[in-house]
């Protein structure tokens, strides 16, 4: 290599070797922190912000991250592909801003509180650490995603505990109950025992648990009311029951009706235990499964349809073992009961079952009748006799003792279902029926409008989808809700600051006035205003008739109004309403999209953005889900710190989000292949463009040489394409056809037939300077159509590119630009068609060199000559480029001779008997026609000493 070099630097004919000061190695781990503290310093997006003003624009708004915890791969997924976006739209020439955010309060937070100084803090230091603990994390996370070349206005990000927020939270919650959504109501709710709270619907998850499913009978208490129901004089003398079935045993003290399916049929059946007789109430379908279970024998005295038990009254399993049991329960008529499994009777529990509340409720079961014996803390309150003070978990085998002491147990046996966890704790939660602010699905609010669900459903029709599956999921999740339960037993929240009258519970009827004036002072000195608030102050003599309400909003419930309290509060001036784009992981259908979609239904009638991306989540190298325990996760910084950010968004873009996102060291490796492999390209561009100034010496389009022409319109087919992947948010298309173009279409066709023209015509040629203004075009293209991607790799050959003048032009960053305006061909399309026939024989002739070179009977494609035999249109292609052919082949010699028809084509190749030129190394018959400088052709000789040759074609 060295000896090479020492030889070509002695060389009395030197060809055009221009240099760049872009390195071949990119050491982007070295390098990018430079660049990030260059954007920092020279203020890098406000000068984008200056550069897109009074353009059309583009809202990305940011869903917000929960300020705790270091970033993860997840993290990095989302705002580099938010930032590809937000890149994209600011080239198309959108005033595209990127407002990051915060999600602060919630439960998380106060959990690490608790772990760090211990649970029982006064309110006031949980709230004042949390915050302190939640500023922190941001700063941590901010230094992470700033790392990736993420763009934004990091300096003002907003913050959901940020005091203008959390006050204009408050307002948009007075809204609402103003408009008639929000109500007060007793209902269960999914309750986490270790949270001490209602849970929102995307806190839960489901993981399997082993739960006793047992049979219990409910003695028979209105004997003649089932003789006639079962169309029988009398009932033979015998103790009797109605069978349930459960896999929730602690729900039986709390147990307040039946329920029967009105048109399922019901049998009344004999059989014996102990050697008493015995009679049974079962679904008709089910009793051969069940007196099988039992380890029974009967037969069936008469059957009814479920209608004819409604009203009918049967006692409580444990009515004997105490007063408090000494109680019936009447059988209501539910269209949810199913003979698929158990007995065909369901207990309703209304305080721990969604269908068991509403069906007493239906039934005139006032809310103060519920019974309700389970605490926040998941125990029996101590008064509940046989059981107080256990928690529901440990009751379950007393109470089965109970039930088979009382003969009332028929079966237990142990089960595996998929039941429901707190996402957090991933602990077993329950439904509990308590008091809670609920904002109704289905209420139609005080105006008479739709219900909330319907102006959902039919803003997620006027919505578009990316992939456009989510669209169903989206529409399946509103469909189906229950009521959204909006407040939570928590500290660490925005507080749902109600004056609630001591007696009667209701709020105080200047509730929306005083709502705003808690706003105010919420604006000054943040939630901590409603703790420290005297209710005196607001309230005046009144004050002892009230109470302050203690819930705090449910989290879900902060980042899903931050198109009220952001977007048209702390940020109105850099956004729109509604956002272009929310944008995130799949589970937000669940989660923030979903929230967001509901608060701004009853806010302003439609959703709060008018299209939604989804992305998947990271897995290793064969599609396991990344988790600590598994050891299989890699961390952004990590990557960052050894292979550069641009190859994490390399990866990232070249990945199809849609599904999965598959990582490990080996995929990384294939992507730094990749890197490198654009790297070069560009380095190949940067340095033959370097001489090249397009003032002086640029080539007007029409005198371009035909092969030049045709990269432009090349390029300008490319680049429309891209345009259009980009304005779709495919990413990894852009990043394929980008690779494929780089090494197919340069690298393999056009600057490999360049590089001849490029070193060999004369410095200031016509030839050399029409590739040279090719090339420009094309580079001034691809770095902006690579910069949403390659960040720092586009910006790092931007200021090498760009020259001094434009440099300062563009505000010294590529991110104050628009896509490249090509130059127009008329001849375009006919140019990509003769091109692409061209590149189809040459594709054959280079598989025939290959194979030649190999036997040894040629050294360099050089050294040979080509003669092509070729019929039709593709005989008059090849046969236009004249004595330019050879170029194309990369041969010495090359001629197109006609044949009659496509059977008589062939190419014939033959190793050249002239000698080799010592500076443009062809096998010319001319070389040495000039004695005084014997070792070169005629070609170099005129390039050199004469007038130069002349290129038309190639």
């Amino acid at each position: 290599m060295s000896d090479n070099k020492a030889k070509k630097a002695e060389s009395k004919y030197p060809v055009n070797m221009t240099e760049t000061p872009f390195p071949m190695r990119g050491d982007l781990s070295k390098r990018e922190p430079n660049w990030v503290k260059q954007w920092q310093d020279k203020k890098i997006y406000q000068r984008i912000r200056k550069a897109a003003a009074g353009r059309p624009k583009f809202i990305l708004h940011d869903g917000p991250p929960y300020a705790n915890g270091d970033i993860h791969l997840g993290h990095a997924v989302n705002k580099i592909l938010k930032d590809i976006v937000v890149k994209s739209r600011t080239l198309a020439g959108f005033d595209a801003p990127y407002v990051p955010g915060w999600d602060c309060h919630g439960m998380p937070i106060e959990i690490q509180i608790e772990k760090l100084y211990g649970k029982n803090l006064p309110t006031a230091e949980v709230l004042s650490k949390a915050r302190a603990y939640a500023s922190e994390q941001v700063e941590r996370q901010k230094q992470g995603f700033v790392r990736l070349g993420v763009l934004g206005e990091w300096d003002n990000p907003y913050l959901t505990m940020a005091h203008g927020n959390e006050a204009d939270e408050l307002r948009s919650l007075g809204k609402l109950l103003e408009k008639g959504y929000v109500y007060r109501g007793l209902k269960p709710v999914n309750w986490c025992f270790d949270c001490g709270s209602a849970l929102a619907e995307a806190e839960v998850e489901y993981q399997d648990k082993k739960d006793p499913a047992i049979d219990v009978g409910f003695a028979f208490a209105e004997h003649d009311k089932l003789a006639k129901a079962f169309d029988l004089p009398a009932l033979p003398a015998a103790d009797g029951f109605i069978v349930i079935w459960t896999t929730t045993p602690w729900t039986i003290p709390s147990n307040q009706a039946l329920n029967v399916h009105p048109e399922l049929k019901y049998a009344l059946v004999q059989t014996e235990r102990d050697g008493k007789p015995l009679l049974l109430i079962l679904g008709q379908d089910l009793v051969e499964n069940c007196l099988t279970r039992y380890k029974l024998e009967g037969v069936t005295l008469g059957t009814c349809d479920g209608a004819a038990l409604a009203g009918i009254r049967f006692k409580h399993p444990l009515h004997a073992r105490d007063a408090f049991y000494d109680r019936t329960s009447p059988v209501y008529l539910a269209d949810y009961v199913t003979t698929d499994s158990g007995t065909g009777v369901v207990h309703s529990a209304p305080a721990y079952g969604l269908d068991d509340f509403v069906s007493c409720k239906s039934h005139g079961m006032k809310d103060d009748e519920i019974l309700k014996p389970v605490m926040g803390d998941g125990k029996y309150v101590d008064s509940l006799p046989l059981f107080g003070g256990m928690t529901i978990w440990e009751a379950s085998k007393p109470i089965c003792g109970a039930l088979r002491e009382a003969g009332a147990l028929f079966e237990l046996k142990m089960f595996d279902h998929s039941y429901m966890h707190c996402w957090r704790h991933k602990t077993p939660i329950v439904y509990r029926a308590t008091s809670q602010w609920f904002a109704g699905m289905d209420a139609h609010p005080k105006d008479g409008g739709p219900t909330l669900r319907q102006t959902a459903l039919k803003g997620i029709e006027q919505t578009r989808f990316f992939p456009d599956w989510g669209q169903a999921r989206l529409h399946g999740m509103i469909a189906n809700r229950p009521d959204w339960t909006l407040s939570r037993q928590r500290q660490w929240g925005v507080p749902m600051a109600f004056f609630l009258h001591k007696e009667t519970g209701d709020l105080h009827p200047r509730t929306p006035e005083l709502l705003e004036q808690v706003a105010q002072l919420i604006e000054k000195s943040g939630i901590e205003a409603w703790l420290t608030l005297d209710p005196a102050t607001l309230l005046g003599e009144e004050a002892a008739m009230y109470v302050k309400n203690k819930d705090t909003l449910d989290v879900w419930f902060d980042s899903g109004t931050t198109h009220q309290t952001v977007l048209r509060g702390s940020h109105a001036e850099q956004s729109a309403f509604p956002a272009d784009l929310y944008l995130e992981g799949s589970d937000q259908h669940r989660g923030w999209f979903h929230s967001s979609l509901l608060t701004s239904s009853m806010l302003n009638g439609q959703p709060p953005y008018k299209a939604l991306l989804t992305h998947g989540f990271t897995v290793d190298g064969e599609g396991k889900k990344m988790s600590k325990s598994l050891g299989n996760t890699l961390a952004p910084q990590k990557i960052s710190d050894t292979l550069g950010a641009d190859i994490l968004r390399l990866w990232i873009a070249a990945t199809d989000y849609t599904g999965e996102l598959s990582i490990s060291d080996e995929i990384l490796k294939r992507v730094t292949e990749s890197y490198r492999r654009i790297r070069n390209t560009l380095r190949f561009l940067l340095a033959n463009t370097s001489d090249f100034d397009p003032a002086k010496n640029a080539v007007p389009l029409a005198e371009l040489a035909e092969i030049d022409r045709y990269a432009i319109a090349n390029m300008a087919a490319l680049q429309a394409t891209l345009e259009k992947h980009y304005e779709n948010y495919e990413f990894h298309p852009v990043v394929s056809k980008l690779q494929n173009f780089c090494s197919e279409d340069l690298g393999g066709f056009y600057l490999d037939i360049l590089k001849d023209r490029l070193y060999t015509t004369a410095v200031d040629s016509k030839a050399r300077r029409s590739a040279q203004t090719a090339l420009w075009h094309i580079t001034q293209s691809l770095l902006r159509l690579m910069a949403p991607v390659l960040s720092f790799t586009a910006e790092e050959a931007w200021a090498i590119f760009a020259g001094s003048e434009a440099f300062q032009a563009s505000d010294e960053t590529i991110y104050t630009q628009t896509w490249w305006q090509l130059p127009q061909l008329a001849d375009g399309a006919a140019l990509l068609e003769k091109y692409a026939a061209i590149r189809a024989v040459r594709n054959d002739v280079t598989k025939q060199l290959e194979d030649l070179r190999a036997s040894g009977a040629i050294g360099s494609s050089l050294q040979a000559e080509l003669e092509i035999k070729a019929s039709g249109d593709k005989y008059k292609v090849l046969a236009s480029l004249d004595d330019e052919l050879k170029f194309v082949f990369i041969t010495s010699l090359a001629k197109a001779v006609e044949v009659a028809a496509e059977a008589d084509e062939a190419v014939n190749v033959a190793a050249s008997s002239a000698e080799k030129c010592e500076r443009c190394w062809h096998y010319r018959a001319d070389v040495g026609s000039h004695a005084e400088h014997p070792s070169l052709c005629g070609r170099c000789h005129s390039n050199l000493f004469g007038a130069g040759e002349q290129r038309q074609y190639a």
